[in-house]
Order: C-alpha cells, then structure tokens, then sequence
C-alpha cells in the first residue's frame, strides 16, 4: 500500500514545504507517501472558472489508477478524528490498495473528482488556507500511523 495526494497548485511558500517535507520524511517507509502538484488554471476576472476547475481535474484524473482508492478531500466530506483516521489506514493496510487523496485548487474539486472519490473527507469544519491542507494532511497520517505503531508522537 502507497498513500499519495494530488493537489492543484505549485510554487508554495516556503514554510508549507519544510512541513511538508518534515512528515514526508517521518512517514515515507511506512506509508509510502507521495506528492504529485498539478498546475493552478490561469484565473483572471473574467475567466469560467468551471473551465479552470475542469481543466485542474483532467490533471488530477490522469494521475490516478482504476484500481486507486481515491479520497476526495473536500469541506463537505465526512468528519474524523485522528483515532479515526488510524482505523482507517489500519483498513488501508489491509486492503494492500493505493490509497490517493485530492486537494482541489482555490474553487474547489471539479465534480468529475467528486465522483471518482470513493469517500469524501473533511479534515475541519474550519475554512483554512489551500497550502494549510498539505501539512495537515501529513501531520494526520503519521499521527494515525504512529497510534498504529505505538510510538508515542500521539498524545491526549
């Protein structure tokens, strides 16, 4: 099993890289994790954004296998916590399937993304900033891992 993301957008500051490449780090021989960026769509005033989105998703899409388990993440997603989280990369595991998550670009997952999804995450009810989501996401995988593993990272 390999858990990667596929998020819209490149070029991100600094701090959001260092974080992310700190958990990578933690997390890569257990997990595997991966990060594919796609181009953001070029947006101006008048642009149709459905275009752009559409145009963020065929990027998404191409990066991802038929037999990938696709987690779209997204504000209408379901709700877990971190304990959560854990049973489900415990599950995950199990399954031995690739495990990919999406992180659409500033308007959001295209809803040709959405249907692909076999689930649907939330990972706050929170509006936080597009680059915010990498880290998160990260910081929650080795969390759940580490509860799997007994390592003492997870903490009340």
């Amino acid at each position: 099993m390999r858990i990667s993301m596929v998020s819209v957008g490149t070029k991100m500051p600094g701090w959001v890289q260092a974080g992310v490449d700190e958990y990578v780090k933690r997390i890569q021989s257990s997990l595997g994790f991966s990060l594919t960026e796609i181009p953001l769509a070029q947006r101006t005033k008048s642009s149709n954004i459905s275009k752009c989105m559409q145009k963020e998703a065929e990027g998404i899409l191409a990066r991802i296998q038929s037999n990938d388990y696709v987690i779209a993440l997204e504000v209408a997603g379901t709700h877990y916590s971190t304990e959560q989280i854990a049973e489900r990369i415990a599950e995950f595991k199990t399954d031995g399937r690739n495990v990919v998550f999406l992180a659409g670009g500033p308007d959001g997952l295209n809803e040709s993304c959405r249907a692909r999804a076999n689930e649907k995450w939330s990972l706050s009810k929170l509006t936080l900033p597009h680059p915010l989501i990498r880290i998160l996401l990260v910081e929650q995988l080795y969390r759940a891992n580490s509860i799997l593993e007994g390592h003492p990272y997870h903490r009340y």
